[in-house]
């Protein structure tokens, strides 16, 4: 396993500045990126879906748990024996406590179409405290099909919008331990990353484990 060059202080901090100016150029595109979301039109929404959860049935509003903003992933069918896609599973598993987003008028759902309860021994076994509701005909209306994704919605009393959706790396980005590795040396480790010669990688999705299988 190769490793990075070593440097003395002076040499490695030039390099660091050299890259600062980059990051920041990025945060601002970030940014901007960011303003022009706000800017998106949106898109009513039915809200007479029906959603399965520890709660029992609930709507659309509902889900909003009195707040203006909801953000829900798609998460992918259960698999025939049972088991969650291992990328919808670790996405989740990046979802901490929700007080934050809350306090900004905001709550977060999980939504599948696999019956509910399929899902709670899954979500139970995986430790996962946020909300995890069945809802088939809703992702299919969100243009999921068989996939995952991520939708934004916005509430203006008894009506719905749809403001935003993303997949593929746009949900890729959002998670926390991709982001903090994609900050260390050798990154994902995985074969599509542009690394030196000689850095551990191996093809994506193969390493990726429920939480509770790894060595």
């Amino acid at each position: 396993m190769n490793l990075p060059k070593i440097v003395s202080a002076d040499e490695w901090q030039a390099a660091r500045d050299e890259l600062l100016i980059e990051e920041k150029a990025a945060t601002r595109q970030l940014d901007a990126l960011a303003a022009k979301r706000r800017r998106l039109p949106m898109v009513e929404f039915r809200t007479d879906y029906v959603f399965e959860g520890p709660e029992g049935k609930r709507g659309l509003l509902d889900l909003f748990d009195g707040r203006r903003q909801l953000v829900v992933y798609h998460f992918m069918p259960l698999h025939d024996d049972g088991l969650p896609c291992q990328g919808c599973a670790s996405f989740t598993d990046n979802i901490a406590n929700l007080a934050h987003l809350r306090a900004r008028d905001t709550t977060m759902a999980v939504v599948s179409r696999s019956p509910y309860a399929e899902l709670e021994p899954v979500r139970q076994r995986l430790g996962w405290h946020l909300p995890l509701y069945s809802g088939p005909e809703f992702n299919l209306d969100c243009g999921t099909g068989g996939g995952f994704g991520l939708s934004v919605f916005l509430r203006d009393g008894e009506r719905a919008f749809r403001t935003y959706f993303t997949t593929s790396r746009g949900v890729d980005r959002l998670r926390m331990d991709f982001n903090l590795l994609d900050l260390t040396p050798y990154g994902r480790q995985e074969t599509w990353e542009d690394s030196p010669e000689g850095w551990p990688q191996t093809e994506p999705y193969q390493w990726w484990r429920l939480n509770d299988e790894y060595a």
